[in-house]
């Protein structure tokens, strides 16, 4: 089966968000905006209060999803329709905003190491306005497919060796895992070109094809029908992400993802006059 090499590899620019979070973009940078159907990947890591204390105070979201996935730290979310909770390391919320949500993330601890990744998935146009719903799993509720020096788990989809995540009932048929990978170590899936599939590196690197993707790199897979990739000498933790294109326009304001500028206008009235 072919091997899909990387067609783009970008490197993860720092940024700040929320009440002044410090963070790494890794996607939806000026070098990779968009890559359908995911929006946005930011990676905060930091084990300086300083940099991620203020949080993410209340703020709206409509039109698409966020994925929040914790390998350290506590973070603690509470949205005006009732739902609050505390995502742990190794723990998982997936959140549909669709019509409209107002929510905060904010830290549950005063020092520490914090870290982990939100990912923005975009919704298609028939969905962006259903109710607002969350997926959240704790980390023995995510499935571990075991390999020989490779711990993948899997949030989403379903592995060759007939692990599947937790998470369901979306639309783009999203694969989504974390891989722990011992030196040297070999992960191979097949996953083909019908997706779009990109790694994003937490710590150490990996090869693919001849290729490095060092830690805060982010690599595009190519064509072909298999990803296959090998750790570095000091191991890596990697996000993997795949899902199918929507092939909609993408109309995007702040908070707000939609497929017209109308929507948009729409989506900021409905919030300033409390419809969310």
């Amino acid at each position: 089966m072919a091997i899909r090499t990387l067609k783009q590899i970008t490197r993860g620019m720092p940024a700040s968000d929320g009440a002044g979070v410090k963070l790494t973009r890794m996607l939806g940078t000026p070098s990779l905006r968009t890559l359908d159907p995911f929006l946005m990947l930011d990676h905060f890591h930091s084990d300086n209060p300083g940099d991620y204390l203020a949080g993410f105070p209340s703020h709206p979201h409509r039109g698409f999803e966020t994925v929040t996935y914790m390998i350290a730290g506590k973070m603690r979310h509470k949205d005006n329709k009732g739902h609050e909770g505390v995502i742990e390391p190794g723990g998982v919320q997936w959140m549909t905003a669709a019509g409209g949500i107002i929510h905060s993330e904010m830290p549950e601890q005063e020092d520490g190491l914090m870290s982990g990744f939100q990912l923005w998935i975009n919704l298609p146009k028939a969905e962006k306005m259903k109710p607002a719903g969350y997926q959240e799993f704790d980390e023995a509720g995510i499935p571990a497919d075991e390999r020989d020096g490779v711990v993948a788990k899997i949030v989403t989809g379903k592995t060759s060796t007939g692990v599947e995540g937790p998470v369901g009932g979306v639309t783009v048929e999203p694969f989504y895992a974390e891989l722990r990978m011992e030196a040297g170590a070999v992960f191979e899936e097949p996953i083909g070109d019908e997706k779009t599939t990109f790694a994003a590196v937490h710590t150490g690197s990996i090869s693919v094809e001849g290729q490095t993707l060092d830690t805060s790199e982010l690599g595009v897979f190519g064509p072909g029908k298999t990803v296959r990739f090998t750790a570095g000498p000091k191991g890596a933790r990697v996000m993997l992400a795949a899902g199918k294109p929507i092939g909609e326009p993408i109309v995007w304001a702040g908070p707000f993802v939609m497929t017209t500028e109308g929507e948009v206008r729409q989506a900021m009235a409905d919030f300033q006059n409390g419809r969310f």
